[in-house]
């Protein structure tokens, strides 16, 4: 299951918040676009313009949506018995990690990081941003930074990727987390 966010800022640690969590399930290298999370989540605090001017999600879309506390339970069970799938996957993570403590929700589901993989296929590339890698895959971006429209990018290079892990000896989920892990931009924390 491929999630993304879009956030208030880029510091889950100093009290940025998500406002929005996309996801898309992926079963058999086939993307489900019947099964999906696309969310509005009311942050309860203020969308600064900086944010606003990458996502484009202005304040007023939020009000009445619902909180955090409320959205964490849904999406758990969306990604239950499912391995979580993100590019740059440590942000993510760290913006649900921080609500553990709140909601009691717990994600101990293994995580794959296409930031990661990426960086492992491609050792002598420059950037390893989701733009790149879709470029170099050849997969089309369509809702850059929305959260579901990212979720989708990341689940189409996430297929196309397979068979390039593969091509480096990279066949199963432990393969695929132990490479991750070598990976130079696995100690980035947020």
């Amino acid at each position: 299951m491929v999630f993304d966010t879009e956030t208030t800022g880029l510091n889950p640690s100093k009290g940025d918040e998500i406002i929005q969590l996309g996801a898309i399930r992926i079963v058999n290298g086939q993307l489900l676009y019947h099964e999906v999370i696309d969310q509005l989540v009311d942050p309860k605090r203020l969308v600064p313009q900086e944010s606003i001017a990458i996502h484009g999600i202005q304040p007023a879309l939020l009000q009445g949506q619902p909180t955090i506390d409320k959205v964490l339970p849904h999406f758990h069970t969306f990604a239950e018995n499912s391995v979580l799938v993100a590019h740059n996957a440590a942000f993510d993570m760290r913006f649900l990690q921080l609500q553990e403590e709140k909601t009691g929700i717990i994600f101990d589901n293994p995580v794959l990081d296409t930031l990661l993989l990426s960086s492992v296929i491609h050792p002598n590339q420059d950037s390893h941003s989701l733009d790149g890698l879709a470029e170099r895959l050849n997969v089309t971006i369509v809702g850059r930074h929305t959260a579901l429209g990212d979720a989708i990018v990341t689940g189409e290079v996430l297929v196309k990727m397979i068979p390039l892990l593969e091509a480096h000896g990279i066949y199963t989920l432990a393969d695929a987390l132990a490479a991750a892990a070598q990976s130079p931009f696995a100690k980035t924390a947020y």
